[in-house]
This record gives structure tokens, sequence and C-alpha cells, in this order.
């Protein structure tokens, strides 16, 4: 018995040396590129890039998606857009570098209130706002709880409405009393490491993923323990948010483009993106053949014209969008895999009703 128990104990000090240890070499190979600002009680970290003097686009809010963090929008946006726009790429409430805040911030609403009060202390009285897959749901709360300061939405692969099914299993354990603080710190970076490979590349499908983003964009700073719990608890009471909360996307005014490929096998885009172009009205849906979940890599130049169409450049959007078409067609034919752009997706992996993560 005290020999089993002994065995046992040692387990779990190793469990928890383990993640200790790569939790910290997560940090040191992705180190945070943003500053932590106050906004009353706990801090957000964000990228802030000022406009140049020949800017001519208004202030951009990227929002990044589950299990991600700023660097994903950052890899995908800041080349393109650099001194064309005042730019603040956000790590959402728990994430990346972000402090969680309290229970609010488990819910779209309390993020999209937690960005106003981060553009306020950037001085940024208007935007538009970007937001990729679960950051979707985070930019539809924005636009409607803060219309004074949405100057229009981009919304890409969002994750704005219910859907059927729930959620997957680890999301219940990971937030589950003790039981979730020692999955958390003993399973979830031995098991997160073993499918990461996997996980990313499923973010791309049916496109290819590129070579470079897992070096260069931190997905395994969600496998750190606090990380991990706190994208878990952004989903457990998501579903719910999502049934309470569509309705009001009808009241939404400002100019809104969705982008969503129809082979996103990660969030269905009959149900979420068809959703936000029915419920606001004017907006306008660009649907891409043969994409999957990240059209802001992979439809990057169509995410920019959006930009510059809700700033009110006359862009032919659907030209824009059979040219990306056509271009990811012909990429997808080479044997290797080239690097798309510099950057790495949020890690979603999921059975295609729900957002999910890695």
């Amino acid at each position: 018995m005290i020999g089993s128990l002994t065995a046992f104990l040692a387990c779990m000090t190793a469990g928890f040396s383990f993640t200790n240890f790569k939790a910290r070499r997560f940090e040191q190979e992705h180190p945070n590129i943003g500053t932590l600002t106050d906004i009353g009680g706990y801090k957000v970290n964000a990228l802030h890039i000022p406009a140049s003097e020949s800017a001519d686009l208004p202030p951009l809010v990227f929002i990044h998606g589950a299990s991600g963090n700023l660097l994903d929008q950052v890899g995908a946006f800041l080349a393109p857009l650099e001194g064309r726009a005042e730019m603040l790429f956000v790590d959402r409430p728990g994430h990346g570098y972000s402090e969680r805040g309290g229970p609010e911030n488990d819910l779209p609403s309390g993020q999209a209130d937690a960005i106003a009060l981060l553009m306020e202390k950037h001085a940024i009285d208007q935007a538009i706002i970007v937001g990729h897959s679960f950051g979707g749901a985070i930019a539809a709360a924005f636009g409607v709880r803060h219309p004074e300061k949405t100057k229009g939405l981009l919304f890409l692969a969002p994750a704005s409405h219910p859907w059927p099914g729930g959620i997957d299993w680890y999301y219940h354990v990971s937030a589950a009393p003790f039981l979730g603080w020692l999955f958390n710190h003993l399973l979830v970076v031995p098991m997160g490491l073993a499918r990461l490979e996997q996980a990313t590349q499923n973010v791309f499908a049916p496109n290819l993923r590129p070579d470079d983003y897992l070096a260069r964009t931190g997905p395994t700073l969600v496998l750190r323990p606090k990380t991990f719990a706190h994208n878990a608890r952004d989903f457990i009471g998501l579903l719910a948010y999502f049934e309470a909360n569509a309705p009001y996307y009808k009241t939404i005014k400002a100019p809104t483009v969705i982008v969503t490929g129809d082979s996103d096998a990660i969030v269905w885009e009959h149900l979420h993106a068809q959703g936000l172009a029915r419920d606001i009205a004017g907006s306008q849906l660009v649907r891409l053949r043969g994409i999957g979940h990240k059209p802001d890599y992979l439809a990057t130049d169509l995410a920019v014209a959006a930009l510059e169409k809700i700033a009110g450049f006359p862009r032919d959007l659907e030209r824009i969008a059979r040219q990306t078409e056509q271009r990811v067609r012909q990429a997808s034919s080479v044997p290797q895999r080239e690097s798309v752009a510099s950057g790495l997706p949020d890690a979603e992996v999921t059975t295609g009703a729900a957002p999910s993560s890695a």
C-alpha cells in the first residue's frame, strides 16, 4: 500500500514538474510582443501599431479565435496593412498574455466590453472590428453592445449562432472543480503536444497548412494550465449564450462583411456565417469555394479588400474571391507546402457543428 502511494505521488510530482517546465519553455519560445494595459482591476495584452501619416484606413481591432493568441492575426495582417491604419491586435482575456478578469469574461459579451475599454485606453474612438472564428462571437457582441465604437465589422469564418450538439469532452473535464485542476496540470501538455501537428493541419483542411507557422505564432501557449482552463470556460456557456443573444444581431447597423469557406469543417458556415448574413441587414456574405477555416491566411487579399470596402473604397469582393479560389487551387497542386502567410491559426478541431479547439 505504501509502495503504491509512493509511486502515485512520484508520478504526480513528475507530471507537475513536466508541465511547469514546458509552460516556461513555451513562453521562452514565444515571448510577449505586446503591452499589458490595466482596464480596471486586470490587465489586457495587445500589440498596438500606430498609424502612419499616409494611413488611408480607419483603426482596426483584431480578435483571435479559440486556443489562439494575438500572434495569429499578427501573422496574417500586420505585413499587408502596416502603415495603412492604426492597429490593435488583442490577446483575449485569459489568452496569450492577458489576465482573465472576472467571471463576466467567460462570455463573449464580457470580452467585448474588455476590448471596448482597451480601445478607450488607446484613445481609439471607433474601429473596424475583425473577428476570426471564436473571435467572431466577440466581434458580434461588440457590434451589439458598442455601436458607437463600431466603424464596421469583418467576420472571418465566424462562430455566432446555436449549433446542434455539444462541445468536446475535455472542456467539461478542464472546467470541473479539482478534477479540472489535475487534468490541466498533468495531462493537457502531453496530450496537446501529441496531437498538435494533426490538429493544426485540420484547421487548414482541406487546404495546405503553412510549414512555418508552428514555430512562429505560439499554439503551445494555450497548453499552459490556466490558459487551457480559460479556453474551456469560453466554451462551457457558449451555446446558451448564443441562444440568448443571437436575436440581438438584428440591431447591428454598422457596415459588415462576412467571409467564409464552403469547406469549413470547424465552424459550419451554413449555421454561423449565413446566420449573420441573414440577421445583419445590409451585410455582404462572401463564400469561398474549396476553402476551409482559415480565410484570414488563405484569403488575406480578400480580407484586406473587405476592410477597404467597409472603409468606403469601391471593391468587387466577388471577383477577388474567384481570384483567391484559383490561387488556392494552384497552390494545392504543388507537392510541398509553401508558406501562405507568416503566422499561426487558432488550433481548433471539432466535428464541425461547433467551434472548438486543439
